[in-house]
Order: C-alpha cells, then sequence, then structure tokens
C-alpha cells in the first residue's frame, strides 16, 4: 500500500479567488456556469436565455476572460494558479506526464465527482505549463505538461498504440508494446493509453475497448477471460469463485447463471463432469464416445484400448473406466484383437 501523503489542494477556495479577480458579475456568472464550476456545466444558449443575451455574446465574453486569466496567470499574478499547477505537475510526472481529469482527482485528495473534477479542467486550462484535452469520442478529459506532451503529440503517441496493439492482435503488457514500438518509457505509454476511449486494460494487458479479454461486457466474457488467465480447464464452481474475487465491475453474479452461460456460448466445451475448457485451445463439442468415434477415424487403423484412451484424454477430463465402458458397451466400436478396438461398419 503506497503511503505517500496524496497532494492535497484546496481546489474550490482557487476557483473562487479566480472568479474573484473578474471584475464583472456577469463574467463570473459564464465563467462558472459554462465551466461547472458550482453546478452541472451549462449550454451558450441556456446562459444566453439566462443572462437576456445572445448566444454568440456569450462567446465572445467566455473567451475574452479566459484568455485574460490566462495571460495573468502566464505573468504570475494569479498565485493560487500557480500553486495548483505545481501540485498537478508533481502528480503528472508521477504517472508519465498525463492522466484523465478523473484520475488525477483521487490524487490531489479530492473525491473526483463532476464539479470537482470541473474545477481542476478550469484551473488546468488556464495553467500556462499544462494542456487540457477535452472529452470527445476518441479521448477522455486529459491534462498534460505542455513541455511533455502538447496536444497533437498526444493524439499522435496514442494512435501508435493503437496501431501497434493491432499488429500484435491480442492484450499485452505495456512493457511488450514499448519494446514493439522501440520505446524507453513503458510508463508514460501506459499513461497516454489510459486517455484513449478506443483501449482498456485488465490484468496489467492492454488491447482494444471492442476486446472481451480487456473489457468483459458480461458474463460470458468475463467467464472467458477467467478460463484464458487461468489457462486450463475449470470447474464451473471455481469459475464462479473466481469471478466473485475478481476485480471485475459487476461480478454479484449466481453460480446457476454462469452454469447456464458456459451451456450456452460455443466458446465454452464441456470436457468433464461440469468442467469447461475453451474450444480455442482445440476442445470439440461431443460425448466420449464422439471422442472415441473421431479419434478412431483420424488414426485410419485399429487402436489398442490404452492409446485410445490416451487420445481422449488430451480432449476430455474423465476418468479412463468412463473412456473403457464406451468403448466396450457402445454398438460403433468392435474389438479386432486383444484390447485392440476398430469402428464397427
Amino acid at each position: 500500500m503506497d503511503e505517500t501523503p496524496k497532494n492535497t489542494i484546496n481546489i474550490e477556495q482557487v476557483v473562487t479567488e479566480v472568479l474573484n479577480s473578474i471584475e464583472r458579475e456577469r463574467e463570473r456568472e459564464i465563467i462558472s456556469r459554462r465551466f461547472g464550476l458550482f453546478d452541472r456545466k451549462e449550454t451558450l444558449e441556456q446562459i444566453g436565455e439566462l443572462l437576456g443575451i445572445t448566444r454568440e455574446r456569450v462567446r465572445q465574453l467566455e473567451k475574452a476572460v479566459v484568455n485574460k486569466l490566462r495571460i495573468t496567470a502566464t505573468e504570475n499574478k494569479l498565485a493560487n494558479i500557480e500553486n495548483a499547477q505545481k501540485a498537478f505537475k508533481e502528480e503528472l510526472v508521477k504517472v508519465g506526464g498525463v492522466a484523465r481529469i478523473q484520475s488525477l482527482s483521487t490524487k490531489i485528495g479530492r473525491e473526483a465527482n463532476r464539479i470537482d473534477q470541473s474545477r481542476i479542467a478550469f484551473i488546468a486550462e488556464l495553467s500556462p505549463k499544462l494542456v487540457v484535452l477535452g472529452d470527445s469520442d476518441d479521448f477522455y478529459h486529459v491534462i498534460g505538461i505542455k513541455s511533455v506532451h502538447d496536444i497533437k503529440k498526444i493524439k499522435s503517441m496514442v494512435s501508435e498504440i493503437i496501431e501497434t496493439i493491432k499488429k500484435i492482435e491480442e492484450p499485452e503488457t505495456i512493457d511488450k508494446i514499448a519494446i514493439s514500438m522501440n520505446s524507453n518509457d513503458p510508463m508514460q505509454l501506459a499513461a497516454l493509453a489510459s486517455t484513449s476511449k478506443q483501449l482498456a486494460t485488465l490484468n496489467g494487458r492492454w488491447g482494444l475497448i471492442i476486446w472481451p479479454m480487456v473489457n468483459p461486457k458480461n458474463i460470458r466474457d468475463k467467464i472467458y477471460v477467467i478460463l484464458k488467465e487461468n489457462g486450463k480447464h475449470m470447474h464451473f464452481n471455481e469459475i464462479a469463485e473466481s469471478i466473485k474475487s475478481s476485480s471485475f465491475k459487476r461480478k454479484d453474479v449466481t453460480t446457476q447463471a454462469i452454469h447456464n452461460e458456459l451451456i450456452k456460448d460455443k466458446r465454452f466445451v464441456l470436457i468433464g463432469r461440469g468442467i469447461y475448457a475453451l474450444k480455442e485451445w482445440g476442445y470439440e463439442k461431443g460425448t466420449v464416445a464422439d471422442i472415441i468415434t473421431d479419434v478412431l477415424k483420424k488414426s485410419k487403423e485399429p487402436l489398442h484400448r490404452d492409446e485410445i484412451v490416451k487420445r481422449v484424454l488430451k480432449s476430455r477430463y474423465v476418468k479412463e473406466t468412463t473412456i473403457l465402458l464406451n468403448l466396450q458397451g457402445k454398438p460403433q466400436f468392435k474389438r479386432v484383437a486383444k484390447a485392440t478396438y476398430a469402428l464397427a461398419k
């Protein structure tokens, strides 16, 4: 557990002091409402209707006030902004120079609620040494250190990370992604990857948001992740316990629900009593008799029962006696020599 004290800043006090530096009350109202500093963010139209001015006039006033505040901050005439900027930079350095505002909010001792995040974004907008990338279809709302990441570089680097992951074609650790990109700074790549809405991470591996291994959306996807991570077959009770003890967001599902999904999804194959494996590991659906039939078909010649047992056990997790009972009791198999069997005509 990290015992490092958080870089706590009284965000509300900083915002209030900045607003108090704005001379006209109407302009203070515009900035407060546009950035959502005390309530939800409002549109140009909503503010214009409230103040009795056009949306274009609201936009002009907002731009003029923000530019003036930025100049004042650049000239170090807003000490509260300077202190907050310093605290933000200290935290950003620790995580690779860029971070989602939601994440940064918790690191400076806030509760990461919507208003706190809006206040942090506002302060960052005025800070000369920081850059802000707004929320969009492709990116989360993020803050970066200007000397490390300008907006153009963030977008370019994230695109390169996405393309690298696509070429790898499966979730991978950030260290291996860094090797593929000839980068010696995995932490910075992880920071950049975290800004993208096209990427997700789970259990230390990064991948595309559409990949179940890093972004399981339902019970079936979570079962798939558990089996894939385990690397071998599991009983449905084990799978249920693994999901309940995992870091998945929604994991309060019943064992019966998990068993039902295992039965319905073609990605999973029953290979023993309540035991399931992934089809992609080479398993096929079917009874023990079906597997014996397949083994004998592929051999194209009679096989000793020990060899049949050996081959069946590669794809079924059952007792040897179960295999022998099927071999001796099913009409599709016939004994052609001592302990040697072939398919009946």
